[in-house]
Parts: structure tokens; C-alpha cells; sequence
């Protein structure tokens, strides 16, 4: 009876064990998450920018649904602005989409994408068609810009 006894309770303990062994790993896998969650970046509506070297570039997005519409305006040193409408898709990390805009007087538009990373927007640069409107492969488009759009306060 002792024997039965003392392997009951071995088996109980070891049982127990397990489970408390259990609860604690997925206890760290939680933190695990939590701690990565605060690294991530989560694109949001409002105001990203980048102000430096005589040049300014500011986007506004108004929209993430199907669609991620935007305004944005170029103002680059020495150069005439750009004032217009983003509309595009959400890739990944990517936002890529036409941009329709003002410049000396004329409507243009082109293809822009930019990569959302570490709360940034970064513009991307590739080859482009023969009328330079649209990117010839989405998939080399090279995301290096040393002009981040960071986020800000949306100015009135």
C-alpha cells in the first residue's frame, strides 16, 4: 500500500511539475512578444516629414483601408515644389502608389513607394519606364533615402 501510495504521489509531483514547467515557458514566450511588440512599428494616419538642407517634404496620411491616401508635398532646395494626392497600397512595409501632383502650373503623376520602418517612411528609387511614370520592377526598388520622413505634429 505504501508503494502505491509513494508512486501516487511521484507521479503527482512530477505531473504537477510539468504544468507549472509549462505555465512558465508560455509566461516567457508572452514577455517574449510583449518585449518585440514595443519594437514594432505600426504605420498610423498623420503627419510624417522631413525638414533639412534647404528642403522639406511632408506627408499627410488621411487614410489606411484598402487604399492608403495621402497628401504630399516635395519642396526641394532650389527647385520648384510639388503639392499633391498619394493614393496607394500597403505591401508589407511597403506603401506603393500614384502620386498626383502640381508643378509650374501642370498636372503630372508618377509612381512612389516608400518603406515604413522604424516609425520612418522612407522613400524608395529604381528604374523607371520609358516616360519615367512608373517603377519598371517594384521588386528593385532600393530604399536608401538620407531624407526620412519621420513623424510629427500635423501643422494647421
Amino acid at each position: 500500500m505504501k508503494t502505491i501510495t509513494l508512486c501516487a504521489l511521484v507521479l503527482f509531483t512530477m505531473v504537477a511539475c510539468k504544468k507549472n514547467s509549462n505555465i512558465e515557458n508560455d509566461s516567457n514566450i508572452k514577455n517574449s512578444t510583449i518585449s518585440e511588440g514595443n519594437k514594432t512599428s505600426v504605420l498610423e494616419t498623420g503627419c510624417y516629414e522631413y525638414s533639412g538642407n534647404g528642403s522639406l517634404i511632408g506627408m499627410e496620411i488621411t487614410a489606411i483601408n484598402d487604399n492608403v491616401t495621402a497628401n504630399l508635398n516635395f519642396a526641394f532646395a532650389k527647385k520648384d515644389k510639388n503639392q499633391g494626392k498619394f493614393v496607394g497600397k500597403l505591401l508589407g512595409d511597403k506603401i506603393i502608389g500614384t502620386y498626383t501632383f502640381m508643378s509650374e502650373g501642370k498636372e503630372s503623376s508618377r509612381e512612389v513607394a516608400f518603406m515604413f520602418k522604424d516609425n520612418q517612411l522612407i522613400e524608395g528609387f529604381g528604374a523607371l519606364n520609358e516616360d519615367g511614370t512608373k517603377f519598371k520592377e517594384i521588386k528593385t526598388i532600393q530604399y536608401q533615402s538620407q531624407m526620412p520622413l519621420v513623424k510629427v505634429d500635423c501643422h494647421d
